[in-house]
């Protein structure tokens, strides 16, 4: 009896196991063989399989395979998907820090700062400025960034010479006292336009809030390790920001299209990829003539600030811990290989259009050219080491609708004061990070 109980229990056992192994073995892989997951847009295609065919060319026994990675629903999910599935690609670019925190909490991704030669690494490519904001809440960084686009604010200096500037406002008085003017002169002009302050779509906070927050607190971390870190005073200040360009009139929220590019509005926060649009489509605006490109202001107390800090849209890579240490090490080998060379910064650069995250790339003599070439993205580049990424919490999502619901669409509506509308903000996230 005691015999066939021990057959059975092993017959069991064998039965649980054989999935398992086949799922470890789908995951882990032939050490040689990797995998890496770039983002669906074409440009950063073409720059991986790029660099894998020079890495193999030099490396015969490694083989790495790049895919785009699926977008339906979104890159997200269908990582979540393959990590589910034991999928998952050795390593993938395209994780911005919200969905890392993610990535982290379940415990998916390596801690890159572990890897042999990170500091190298970071030498090499002149990231210490930059690397700095990426680090986690448990002082591990999980995310190599690629790319770091710096939101900056554009101002109409065309329009704004005409009401007697030469140069744009720099702290929240002078963009109320300029706007005052500008309606004067102008009154169916507004210094800002952006429908989506009335709207709480989650991502659309990075490209108000947080680009204003992340000035006004030098940076200072939002939520960390299960708790909220903002500084307050900054949070609040950057709400009466939008409060008074609301009450004084001066901001419309009303879907308009091209409000900046047309004119209707004087200032707008700027994205690097507006760019490609303009020559195209609005030819006659030209940098330092028809518009300037700066950080974002700031409250009055700090007027006379250098080194402005603003949010980063910024994205980058991570090594997947579904894959076996051996290949976690080999695609590292070939991370490294190709962020320690200026020139293939250049080539990304050259490919994409995207500002690599380096600290001296408005410096570096090897990116010379490229800017000469494309002078609306110099402050771009000046602008790295100041740009800090998205929060880095499991629940950004949830976090960022309820930044709209609780604090800025009530704020901008004239709904709630800037304290009361923070402090709903708190007491509605502060249980989704106790969970």
């Amino acid at each position: 009896m005691k015999l066939t109980k021990l057959l059975w229990g092993s017959l069991l056992l064998l039965i649980v196991c054989l999935p398992l192994a086949a799922c470890g073995e789908g995951s882990t892989g032939d050490a040689k063989n990797l995998t890496f997951w770039s983002a669906a847009n074409p440009p950063q295609q073409a720059f991986w399989t790029e660099m894998a065919k020079a890495y193999m060319a030099q490396h015969s026994d490694i083989k790495i395979s790049v895919k785009a990675i699926p977008e339906t629903p979104t890159s997200e999910a269908s990582i979540q998907a393959a990590l589910a599935g034991g999928t998952a690609p050795t390593a993938s670019e395209n994780i911005f820090t919200g969905f890392g925190g993610q990535l982290q909490s379940s415990q998916a991704i390596a801690p890159l700062d572990q890897m042999p030669g990170w500091n190298d690494v970071i030498k090499a490519r002149h990231m210490d400025k930059t690397i700095a904001s990426w680090k986690f809440s448990d002082g591990h960084t999980y995310i190599l960034p690629m790319y770091t686009n710096a939101m900056l604010f554009g101002w109409r200096m065309d329009i704004l010479r005409q009401i007697g500037y030469n140069e744009p406002p720099r702290t929240y008085s002078q963009v109320i006292d300029m706007g005052q003017k500008l309606k004067q002169k102008f009154p169916d002009k507004f210094v800002w336009a952006r429908d989506a302050l009335v709207k709480d779509t989650w991502y659309e906070r990075w490209f108000d809030f947080f680009s204003i927050y992340d000035a006004a607190s030098n940076g200072q971390n939002f939520i960390s390790g299960g708790k909220i870190t903002a500084n307050e005073q900054a949070a609040v200040s950057s709400l009466s920001f939008l409060r008074d360009l609301s009450q004084k009139k001066l901001l419309l929220t009303q879907t308009q299209t091209d409000a900046f590019e047309t004119g209707l509005s004087v200032m707008d926060i700027i994205g690097p990829w507006r760019f490609a649009t303009w020559q195209q489509k609005y030819p006659n605006l030209k940098l330092n003539d028809t518009y300037v490109l700066t950080p974002p202001p700031v409250p009055d107390a700090m007027a006379n600030s250098q080194a402005i800090k603003t949010f980063a849209d910024a994205k980058g890579l991570a090594i997947y811990k579904q894959a076996s240490s051996e290949q976690q090490n080999a695609i590292w080998e070939f991370v490294k290989w190709v962020l320690s060379d200026p020139q293939h910064d250049l080539q990304w650069l050259q490919t994409t259009s995207l500002p690599s995250a380096r600290d001296d790339l408005s410096t570096n003599a090897t990116f010379k050219p490229f800017f000469d070439k494309n002078p609306e993205l110099v402050k771009y580049a000046e602008n790295i080491p100041n740009a800090v990424p998205p929060i880095a919490a499991s629940k950004y999502t949830d976090i960022q609708v309820s930044l709209g619901d609780q604090a800025v669409i009530p704020v901008v509506k004239g709904d709630a004061t800037p304290q009361q509308a923070w402090n709903s903000w708190k007491t509605a996230v502060q249980p989704m990070l106790n969970q």
